[in-house]
């Protein structure tokens, strides 16, 4: 599988921003795809996840401000990210695992090459 991300970059707080994730290859034996983050000197951390039946999670600090979606037919993950807050400023992985979903990303085999997020004033 090979996974593409798109649409990071910079924002004011409290503004919105769209990531996309394009995904190729052999796509429909995920179970779950994913978004992480990583800001500079953290470890990387679940945001978003989205199993093959629909159910998603959330990782308690985007709750109600990001909502994960994709789009089978342009074989596309997104992630929505409203109400922007300095803390959500990190580098975005898109991820996809054969595995039930979880927000640990260690459970993930495939991954892109991941799409920068800042938001300042």
């Amino acid at each position: 599988v090979h996974l593409v991300e798109s649409g990071g970059g910079s924002a004011d707080p409290g503004n919105s921003l769209r990531l996309d994730c394009v995904v190729s290859g052999d796509v429909y034996t995920n179970d779950c795809m994913g978004w992480f983050r990583q800001a500079p000197g953290k470890e990387r951390e679940g945001v978003s996840v989205l199993d093959r039946d629909g159910s998603v999670g959330y990782d308690d600090s985007v709750k109600d401000r990001f909502t994960i979606s994709n789009d089978y037919a342009k074989a596309t993950l997104y992630l929505r990210m409203g109400s922007l807050k300095p803390e959500d400023t990190a580098m975005y992985y898109c991820a996809a695992t054969d595995l039930p979903c979880t927000m640990d990303p260690g459970a993930f085999d495939d991954w892109g090459q991941g799409t920068q997020v800042t938001v300042s004033s």
